[in-house]
């Protein structure tokens, strides 16, 4: 296992500017998820530790050890690409063992590696297929097998799963996952998937325009966004977000959420829609729309000039156009100020 670390890490190509200058730790044999919409500069900065990009300033360490400088194969790290980066016109052996050929690894500790990666990735009827005759998963599998017999203590991901369908992600994100824990080495996964993130990561760094938005464990970028922009890219469906000076409160009803003192036109209140509950005395809203999914449904209101979403369990029986009133536990309020969009504490 081994730790990875940046420091004021940026990335430019002449004016434009892709990394502004980040800083975070993963700690070995940790989960780490790179997350955010695209171009935000994940996948650059999973390029920087790998040794694809050269850092145009700040320090890239593994292990302790400055890799700034190095090049890609000796800093101990194997990377899995979006595209699988699979050989058409070779076999799924000689695919998982091209890298240990090219690096001159004796042949017996070769078959030795491939049979123990074939063996945990369940490859081992599949050796002699080429990747035109295997599913999207298996694919993806034989990638990883790649990466599993270079044996190096840092494995980096970018965005292995966005070319399979929902239900074979949900299986190999669970299986990588587990493969990540069994192996103990420390992985970083690119993704714009925030349930991929939520599911997946011990660390959860958010990403936005080249700069790191909020780096925590899951738990904490939940219950705890340090900006807007984190309570609505986290939950689905995101955090609303509700500037007090659209919304009004004709009834009173806000002043019982102690809201931050001074002036209201900058503050919005944020509430998770599974926060939100039907109630007798609450703030008066109006239903636009309604989506049932089954275990709950999703119910679109409008308070004063601002939309709403409350998750009900079950089929509603409310209808669009009926008012209703809507309210939550206080300590289920998050402040935020318009300004800089930050968490008001």
């Amino acid at each position: 296992m081994a730790s990875v670390e940046l420091r004021g890490v940026k990335k430019s190509w002449g004016s434009s500017l892709a990394l502004e200058g980040i800083s975070f730790a993963a700690a070995a044999g940790d989960l780490v998820a790179l997350l955010g919409p695209s171009g935000c500069g994940k996948s650059t900065t999973l390029r920087l530790i790998a040794g694809l990009e050269t850092a145009t300033a700040g320090t890239i360490l593994i292990d302790g050890q400055d890799v700034t400088d190095r090049p890609p194969a000796k800093r101990g790290v194997s990377m899995v690409f979006q595209s699988y980066a699979l050989f058409p016109h070779l076999t799924v052996a000689e695919n998982i063992l091209f890298g240990l050929k090219v690096r001159k690894v004796p042949a017996a500790e070769r078959d030795a590696r491939l049979r123990r990666a074939a063996g945990i990735l369940g490859l081992e009827a599949l050796l002699e297929r080429k990747p035109s005759q295997l599913s999207g998963g298996q694919q993806q599998r034989v990638a990883l097998g790649r990466a599993i017999v270079a044996e190096t203590p840092v494995c980096l991901m970018d965005e292995p799963l966005s070319n399979l369908d929902a239900q074979l992600r949900l299986e190999m994100r669970r299986e990588i996952r587990t493969l990540q824990q069994r192996l103990g080495i420390t992985m970083l996964y690119v993704t714009h998937d925030q349930v991929e993130a939520m599911t997946m990561a011990d660390q959860v760094v958010l990403m936005r325009a080249g700069h790191i938005e909020q780096d925590g464990a899951p738990a904490m970028l939940y219950e705890r966004p340090a900006t807007v922009f984190t309570a609505r890219f986290i939950g689905t469906p995101p955090m609303n977000v509700l500037p007090l000076a659209r919304i009004g409160d004709p009834d009173g009803w806000i002043g019982r959420l102690a809201p931050p003192a001074g002036d209201r036109a900058t503050v919005a209140l944020g509430v998770r829609p599974e926060a939100v509950r039907l109630e007798e005395q609450g703030l008066a809203a109006v239903v636009e729309s309604m989506e049932y999914l089954g275990a709950d449904s999703l119910v679109e209101a409008r308070v004063g000039g601002e939309s709403l979403i409350l998750r009900t369990s079950g089929s509603s029986r409310i209808r669009p156009g009926d008012a209703i009133r809507v309210g939550w536990e206080p300590d289920a309020t998050h402040w935020f100020d318009l300004a800089s969009g930050n968490r008001i504490r």
